[in-house]
């Protein structure tokens, strides 16, 4: 019997999440588009915009309890998974020692511990021409600070994603990081604070945008994705600066370059 040809798209319900859900609707036919998020009524309203049959798992990736039941859910149904879209994450703009204890762990448990999971359970139903696309960050090629812990857990998802990129090379899998700048979403809804520690912002793109351009570098083969050539620019930069000046021209940018010191 033909395996069921899935795609597994995580955080789902808006922004990045639903916007590669709509490309990989129009780009893939599919079986079913398993569409994971904590809130089910918006992942209700988003499957009905598109083609394929949707599987909704209204599931919290910052909790273990979820993991179990998305094995479960691949053991039962044993799938062919075509592509794994990991876009769940959120940060946090603010001093490390003003930040709750519980945001910056839960930026560590989604950005990087629910990523690695969803990663590893989803591979044994993956073959030759399957996918892993997984949202990183500009932050990600330079230390950020007020954004150090948000900064270093994208810092991780390149690395990893280059990584296993090669590492399933042999598999015919491959592994992209969607690298992109400031992006229009509900992310600084919950990112910004009240404290003024991010204020500058170059550029923001809208979502459709980064993600055309990730479906377009996909296909040309890239391992990472980053739209826009002023960005593309920064990062060539960063790979080459000290990054004791890169630091210093992003606290200037924010209105930090003489910021007192804390009592």
């Amino acid at each position: 019997m033909k395996a069921m040809k899935i795609a597994v798209i995580t955080g789902a319900s808006s922004g990045m999440g639903l916007e590669f859900a709509k490309a990989i609707d129009r780009e893939e036919r599919l079986d079913e588009l398993w569409l994971i998020a904590r809130r089910e009524d918006r992942l209700r309203e988003l499957a009905k915009t598109l083609r394929s049959r949707c599987r909704i798992l209204a599931l919290d990736l910052s909790k273990p309890e979820s993991f179990e039941e998305y094995s479960a859910a691949l053991e039962s149904e044993k799938p062919l998974v075509s592509t794994l879209c990991n876009v769940a994450g959120f940060g946090r703009f603010a001093l490390f020692e003003e930040t709750p204890m519980e945001a910056n762990l839960g930026m560590v448990d989604v950005n990087i511990k629910a990523l690695t999971a969803m990663t590893q359970l989803t591979l044994p139903y993956m073959k030759r021409g399957s996918r892993v696309i997984n949202l990183d960050s500009l932050s990600a090629f330079q230390p950020v600070p007020y954004e150090c812990v948000y900064g270093a857990t994208k810092a991780y998802v390149l690395s990893f994603s280059r990584a296993l990129n090669v590492e399933l090379e042999p598999r015919g899998i491959r592994v992209m990081a969607v690298s992109p700048g400031w992006v229009k979403t509900e992310f600084f809804d919950h990112a910004v604070s009240d404290n003024g520690a991010v204020t500058y912002y170059d550029k923001v793109w809208e979502p459709e945008q980064v993600v055309e351009r990730a479906m377009r570098d996909y296909k040309k083969g890239k391992d990472v994705s980053v739209l826009g050539s002023g960005v593309r620019r920064q990062v060539f930069l960063v790979k080459h600066l000290p990054h004791k000046l890169v630091m210093r021209v992003w606290m200037k940018q924010q209105g930090h370059a003489n910021r007192p010191p804390v009592d």
